[in-house]
């Protein structure tokens, strides 16, 4: 046999070889093969998939968040104005967590941010009211308007999951809250908050802005400290407790679809 004829033959002989190399494991590693026992039998791989991908296996975990139908954002605005005080609130359920809160309280203001920011809701706050007597009237007028805007963003209440639960460490401190925006108003309050101000904040305050929010929102709420003896810790702790099961609350559920969740097929302030 010649060099050339030698050449050809020893050529031929690796093109087949990495032919055959090439069918033995593609069908393993190629993205979308639909051979399940090729797949089985090959080993652990990494594998790179597009965005939409991804997006597509996120919306099978079921505690992702879902979108509104038709990408609608929920939203209330809500201007209360009374001889004490003049508050704007306007919230957006579907939001980011912004917050832009200004109430002439500056330790609400700080909280305002935490409810913003960990309930990711678009949160705008202005009130003017008669703080030179002290907070109690802007107090409990902010939390009136947050709930009575609530209301509204929430409309009729169908496909949401209703219902939320959250405990929120912050140090030594842990607070529970559980809610339920059934319609109905009630408030479950027990926080022993050790001193009568944080800054020159009132902390009997935090239960009547609740309470104010609970009765314009329709609301059931129950807060519960577990741990805590700093009152700055146990009430941003509140705050953020709140923040996340109303988060959880208002998100969509994707198995209800659009129906209202009560076996009554209604949720109303009535």
């Amino acid at each position: 046999m010649d060099l050339l004829s030698f050449n050809s033959v020893a050529a031929t002989s690796l093109l087949q070889a990495l032919q055959m190399s090439r069918v033995r494991i593609s069908p393993a590693y190629q993205c979308g093969v639909s051979n399940l026992k090729a797949r089985r039998s090959s080993s652990p791989r990494f594998s790179w998939r597009s965005p939409r991908s991804m997006a597509a296996l996120s919306s099978q975990d079921n505690n992702a968040p879902v979108p509104a139908p038709n990408s609608s954002h929920r939203i209330g605005d809500v201007k209360r104005v009374t001889k004490e005080t003049d508050v704007c609130v306007n919230i957006n359920l579907d939001g980011s967590g912004v917050a832009n809160c200004s109430t002439g309280i500056p330790f609400l203001d700080h909280m305002l941010d935490q409810l913003a920011s960990h309930g990711l809701f678009d949160l705008n706050i202005k009130a003017v009211g008669d703080i030179h007597i002290d907070d109690h009237h802007t107090n409990e007028d902010v939390a009136l308007a947050i709930g009575t805007a609530l209301l509204q963003a929430l409309g009729d209440r169908k496909g949401i999951h209703r219902f939320g639960n959250f405990t929120a460490p912050l140090d030594e401190a842990a607070v529970e809250v559980v809610l339920d925006l059934s319609g109905r108003p009630h408030l479950s309050y027990n926080l022993d908050i050790p001193t009568e101000r944080v800054g020159t904040y009132d902390t009997q305050l935090v239960e009547h802005f609740f309470q104010s929010l609970v009765n314009t929102s329709g609301m059931t709420l129950h807060i519960r400290q577990l741990a805590g003896n700093n009152s700055h810790h146990i009430i941003e702790a509140t705050f953020k407790a709140f923040a996340r099961a109303l988060r959880q609350a208002t998100e969509y559920d994707a198995r209800r679809g659009e129906s209202v969740p009560s076996s009554k097929g209604v949720l109303s302030r009535s």
